[in-house]
């Protein structure tokens, strides 16, 4: 056994190595062959409209892996709603790029299906402050993608630390039960006095207020121990939760009773898009954990389309080179590339890479506004 962690390197993944074995049995075949056609290859979930709009994340890690081989890539922009289609398209030699299609997948896949779960959690909520809780249910190496694409998709902002150090931006965070149990029942106010006197300025005073007696008794006993309270969270655990909106709208009455009606509610622990309609009239904002950053990855595939030239696909698959469209009353709209445009349309399709140089910058709060307002054209509508 050795002290390292269970993680493939970006060396792995920037060589090909990081790739199923069967491509690298491609790569053998073609090379003994002397086969190395020049191929258009697309990444695509849904051949079809299904009705379901997702929000394209990973294009920047997709990008850098591609970088510096000899192809051309188009994409769509990160921050792009698509209903089936490709979202990328991949022109070169095969052999230049077929060891990279697992990790390519692997970098698209999962941020968009994260991406999609924050901004229906987005959407539950909209005049809610919403913060991404989860990256704990998650292996570690994935903080940053997680905590990145929630913020791709309208989340306010995020709990890992080291995410921030990647991303350039700060965590947030306030005070888990551990800090309350570490000085005993009874003894809560010490914990909120003690984590008031400590943090910095900056950091929001919300005191956890449902660990050893009644969500109300605590929130209004922290109200009267810190002067300068912000807000008190609840995350009562579910077995012990009751009527939830019940408690919420109980601990709210009591703390405008007392005066405190400036302290805000936040509520966590379990809460999906269902929660947070129910909860959005009468908390304040929310923390959202596993439903985002829990969220099954989009199923892409990757498949040649043109090979030296002529259509090819495998069955099932849509054959030749295709554009994408989207109409100024939010149809997305999918076609050959060498037929006309939709009246209207715009190109979705963007250069990515050409012959290895990334031709393209990244700016993540450029790319949230877009999700923001692709999401408000094609009418975006979380899960029920």
């Amino acid at each position: 056994m050795t002290d390292d962690f269970d993680i493939v390197s970006p060396e792995a993944i920037h060589s090909g190595r990081a790739t199923d074995a069967y491509f690298d049995r491609t790569m053998e075949a073609l090379e003994h062959a002397g086969r190395n056609p020049d191929v258009v290859a697309e990444v695509t979930a849904s051949q079809f409209a299904t009705g379901r709009w997702d929000l394209l994340a990973g294009v920047p890690d997709a990008a850098r892996l591609l970088a510096d081989r000899a192809v051309d890539v188009d994409a769509l922009p990160e921050g792009q709603l698509f209903d089936g289609g490709p979202v990328m398209r991949i022109e070169g030699s095969y052999r230049e790029f077929c060891r990279l299609e697992t990790a390519l997948l692997g970098f698209l896949s999962h941020p968009t299906g994260v991406a999609t779960r924050a901004l229906a959690a987005r959407h539950a909520a909209p005049d809610s402050t919403v913060l991404s809780f989860g990256s704990r249910h998650v292996h570690p190496s994935l903080g940053a993608m997680v905590e990145r694409s929630a913020l791709l998709g309208g989340l306010d902002g995020f709990s890992n630390v080291a995410a921030g150090d990647v991303l350039g931006r700060a965590a947030g965070g306030t005070m888990p039960h551990a800090l309350l149990i570490c000085f005993g029942r009874g003894n809560q106010e010490a914990a909120w006095q003690a984590f008031d006197e400590a943090v910095p300025e900056e950091t929001p005073r919300i005191a956890l207020t449902d660990t050893y007696s009644d969500e109300v008794d605590e929130a209004l006993r922290a109200a009267e121990a810190v002067e300068e309270l912000d807000g008190v969270r609840l995350d009562t655990t579910g077995s012990r939760r009751g009527d939830f909106r019940h408690i919420v709208r109980e601990v709210r009455w009591t703390l405008d009773a007392y005066g405190h009606e400036d302290v805000d509610i936040f509520v966590s622990g379990g809460l999906g898009p269902a929660e947070l309609r129910d909860l959005r009239d009468v908390a304040d904002g929310f923390g959202v954990g596993s439903y985002v950053s829990n969220a099954e990855p989009l199923d892409f595939a990757l498949d040649i389309v043109e090979v030296d030239g002529d259509p090819a696909a495998k069955r099932g698959k849509l054959t030749g080179t295709k554009s994408v469209y989207r109409t100024p009353d939010g149809g997305h709209h999918v076609g050959l590339a060498d037929r006309d445009a939709p009246a209207d349309a715009e190109s979705l399709m963007e250069p990515l890479v050409r012959d290895g140089d990334l031709v393209r910058e990244f700016d993540l709060d450029a790319a949230i506004e877009r999700a923001r307002e692709d999401a408000a054209l094609v009418g975006f509508e979380p899960p029920e």
